[in-house]
């Protein structure tokens, strides 16, 4: 399993606490090893699946707190600024499809994923 020091130091993520780190990174490496039996994955350097694991535990994250309604803010005041942000379950697609779409796509940032016949 990808450790969450190489999720901070070499991926340089911060959005995941470490907290929640274990049970994503396990989610996402159990999806990247359903793609490895489905399909021909090459990973062109040393970390590229590591790499992969990271964006897509981000992917996973956004998508449960999107679905929690906790992601993005839809709005800010200060003092007599105000700011309105569109809410990100309305402009994401969070259906399972759209999600495997997403997972599909932060792993192919990293492997070369090869569905057709070879």
């Amino acid at each position: 399993m990808v450790e969450y020091q190489f999720y901070t130091e070499k991926y340089h993520g911060s959005s995941i606490p470490e907290s929640a780190w274990p049970s994503l990174a396990q989610a996402a490496q159990a999806k990247l090893d359903r793609y490895k039996r489905q399909y021909k994955v090459v990973a062109p350097e040393d970390n590229s699946e590591a790499m992969a694991v990271c964006a897509m535990a981000e992917a996973l994250d956004y998508f449960t707190a999107a679905q929690n309604g906790t992601g993005a803010v839809q709005s800010a005041s200060v003092g007599s600024v105000s700011v309105s942000y569109a809410n990100a379950a309305n402009s994401v697609d969070l259906s399972p499809k759209g999600q495997e779409k997403e997972l599909y796509r932060c792993a192919c940032q990293y492997l070369e994923i090869y569905r057709g016949v070879g």
